[in-house]
């Protein structure tokens, strides 16, 4: 388990107000992950309050983290209008069908007359369209009592929300186009429900096939369209034949039976794909209708990522896989970070750190790297954040350079602000064990503007042997029981101090890669174990 203790921000003394404008360093804090992500709202362990008072950009923060969590009422505690502030929360995003919105807050300033403005970025899904996004500002007000409170406006919500205006979403729905897998067999939504929304969007968009829509700014008392706000789909119409994909029909069937029997009701997702050319086989999400969570998903990947840090550190011969790397309880690096269930392995080799997912052995090792190298690293060998052209929408990876020691410390092991799904995780397997990076298609012919370099054969020969070893003697013994030569990774990956932890599990076999991620699935081996074991059983080993 890849743990942290969230920790909560001091807001220190108080310093005398000076009259010109000041900046309040908060850093951009993301509040929330798009819809389905699974990071929720809060303060975090890496924020640093500088500013002359920290207290305000505090309570801003938590305003913006309760609404981007659905805690409405708490939302609205921390304005000047509770009433009128959680009624309006409550029917701007129900109205227009949003949840999940990713809310992102700027640097303050503090004007002359001692209020604070908080600006900040607002990202709404709306559901099955696609993402408004637009910026805006909290105003805050010092209360007698010394506390901050967001001084209610409805402006605040979206500048051109009024007493007199609001906004109205119209949808245009239109036939999705018809869909082939690799072998001309005919993909329908119907048999195939994990394929609904992403037929809709094949080609990148969706062009004129997919879900069409708007955002209008309306008169409230006319009901009268005043401006367009935001637009979803494109307006040409396709004239080609049946869209062919890179799917296959078993590998998909088999990949939403393994869901639907082993996922629980969670949010999960799972991606396969060929590791000689990126072609996907499958993608399968649960549930089945709305967010694409296995290809346009945010997730911190927790020690899956592992396999990344792993070749970074053998690239340069910063560790071998027979060198002692002491695995205690706790390491602090800023903060404590443990392993799961406070394991602990005292004279442990590199090789069994991987294998039993050692987070202190991996943090342990974070000054051998580069502060920018991990990134490098993944971008440079596996892909990892430069733009993919699937042949539907995807978001393709970040791994950040750290803002301190502590979210280094936590970049190691697939936390901290490195984000990814499933589609990306299965191609860093497919990478891991090919050398070679291929991205990922749904579709033929598309752009690949990707550049990468092999891996050397010697790395992909250790990560090999430590995946395989995963499986037959580490956290992946799931998979033990099934036939081939499979290599596996697990993840674990702290979302908030409310929220079980997701499972990861990333796997090989032949010439597929996998991998699964389970919302609050508590631990990788235990949630997204037995859906991947449950796709491999189903499919014959002689079909890869």
């Amino acid at each position: 388990m890849d743990h942290h203790d969230h920790t909560s921000v001091t807001t220190g003394s108080r310093r005398p107000r000076r009259t010109a404008l000041r900046a309040v360093t908060a850093g951009a804090v993301v509040l929330a992950v798009a819809a389905g992500g699974a990071f929720a709202a809060g303060l975090g362990p890496f924020e640093r309050d500088t500013g002359p008072d920290p207290a305000a950009g505090k309570q801003a923060r938590a305003f913006l983290a309760d609404w981007a969590a659905g805690r409405l009422p708490s939302a609205a505690g921390r304005t000047t209008s509770p009433g009128t502030a959680q009624r309006v929360l409550d029917s701007f995003t129900t109205g227009l069908d949003i949840s999940k919105p990713k809310l992102t807050a700027e640097s303050a300033a503090e004007g002359e007359d001692g209020t604070v403005t908080v600006p900040f970025t607002a990202r709404m899904p709306v559901e099955g369209l696609g993402t408004w996004t637009y910026e805006s500002k909290l105003p805050l007000r010092e209360q007698s009592d010394g506390s901050w409170k967001v001084d209610w406006k409805l402006s605040l919500v979206h500048p051109r929300l009024s007493d007199t205006e609001k906004f109205r979403l119209e949808r245009e729905e239109t036939k999705p186009p018809e869909v082939t897998d690799r072998e001309g067999t005919a993909l329908s939504g119907a048999e195939f429900p994990s394929l609904g929304p992403v037929m809709a969007r094949l080609g990148g968009g969706g062009e004129g096939t997919g879900p069409r829509g708007a955002i209008h700014l309306v008169d409230r008392s006319t009901g009268k369209a005043e401006r367009t706000e935001a637009t979803f789909g494109a307006r040409t119409v396709r004239d080609a034949g049946p869209v062919r994909t890179t799917l296959d029909a078993d590998w998909q069937a088999a990949a939403e039976k393994a869901l639907a029997a082993h996922a629980d009701g969670k949010n999960a997702a799972l991606v396969a794909l060929r590791i000689d050319d990126g072609e996907i086989l499958a993608v399968a999400n649960s549930p089945s209708s709305g967010f694409n969570r296995a290809l346009s998903g945010t997730y911190a990947p927790g020690s899956t990522w592992k396999v990344v840090t792993s070749s970074a550190l053998l690239l340069k011969d910063a560790v071998a896989p027979d060198d002692v790397v002491d695995c205690p309880k706790y390491l602090t690096v800023g903060k404590r970070f443990q392993n799961v269930e406070l394991s602990e392995h005292p004279g442990a080799t590199f090789h069994k750190d991987f294998t039993e997912s050692c987070n202190t052995a991996f943090i342990s090792l974070r000054d051998r790297l580069g502060d920018g190298e991990l990134g490098d690293v993944a971008r440079t060998y596996f892909g990892v954040g430069q733009e993919w052209h699937v042949g539907a929408p995807s978001y393709d990876g970040s791994v950040p350079v750290p803002k301190d020691k502590t979210e280094k410390a936590a970049s190691m092991i697939g936390q901290g602000r490195v984000q990814a799904n499933p589609l990306i995780m299965a191609s860093v397997t497919a990478t891991a064990v090919s050398g070679t990076f291929h991205q990922p298609s749904l579709t033929e012919g598309n752009e690949d503007t990707t550049s990468t370099t092999p891996l050397p054969e010697g790395v992909v020969a250790q990560l090999r042997q430590m995946l395989r070893a995963t499986v037959t003697d580490g956290t992946a013994r799931v998979l033990s029981d099934l036939p081939g030569e499979i290599g596996a990774k697990t993840g674990t990956a702290e979302v908030s101090d409310d929220q079980d932890n997701n499972g990861w599990l990333v796997a090989h076999r032949g010439n597929v890669a996998v991998a699964c991620v389970v919302e609050e699935g508590v631990t990788g081996g235990g949630s997204a174990g037995p859906v991947v074991r449950g796709l491999l059983a189903a499919v014959p080993g002689d079909s890869e």
